[in-house]
């Protein structure tokens, strides 16, 4: 059966002003700090790069790659850090890069991970937030849009690794697929 993605749920523009207004509120709450922006890969690369793009401050840059999916459309409840960060974030501010915060599961992962490293400040910024499907609590710092619990690609969200490319966020239809 040939996958076909659906209904656009954030337009191109509707995500050029809202990362723009996350880019000046970053830029604001961290100045005169020494900030990394830490992308969560592979999803958040899109989204990673226009909001560096848009905070107006001095930063450094670094990515990791989890994994918690696999070829699947729900978590495995397992995260697994496949790739480390390259430079040491102790006694800095890191702000977590992150493309959807679903279960809540990697975020907390990643907290807990970077939280050893010792940070001055560590918070989290997601494009996407799915409240509805939290399976733990964590503190989401800076929100790009709340969306209801659908499977999304696009803009760097995948489906078993196709859809990245999309430049909008859509919702994916499966007909033979729990979402």
């Amino acid at each position: 059966m040939e996958r076909v993605f659906g209904r656009p749920l954030v337009t191109q523009e509707q995500m050029r002003t809202r990362i723009r207004e996350l880019g000046k509120q970053i830029s604001a709450d961290y100045a005169g700090k020494d900030l990394v922006l830490v992308g969560v890969l592979k999803g958040a690369y899109a989204f990673y790069a226009d909001l560096a793009r848009a905070i107006r401050i001095p930063i450094h840059i670094d990515f990791i790659v989890v994994s918690s999916y696999g070829a699947k459309t729900k978590t495995s409840g397992k995260v697994k850090l496949v790739t480390d960060l390259t430079e040491s974030i102790k006694g800095k501010d890191v702000l977590l890069v992150e493309d959807i915060v679903d279960s809540g599961l990697t975020v907390q992962y990643l907290l807990k991970t970077f939280a050893k490293k010792k940070p001055r400040s560590l918070k989290v910024c997601t494009l996407l937030s799915k409240p509805d499907r939290r399976q733990v609590t964590v503190q989401v710092d800076y929100e790009g849009f709340k969306i209801p619990n659908h499977y999304v690609v696009g803009y760097g969200l995948d489906y078993q690794q196709q859809y990245r490319n999309l430049p909008y966020l859509a919702v994916l239809d499966l007909a033979d697929e729990e979402t």
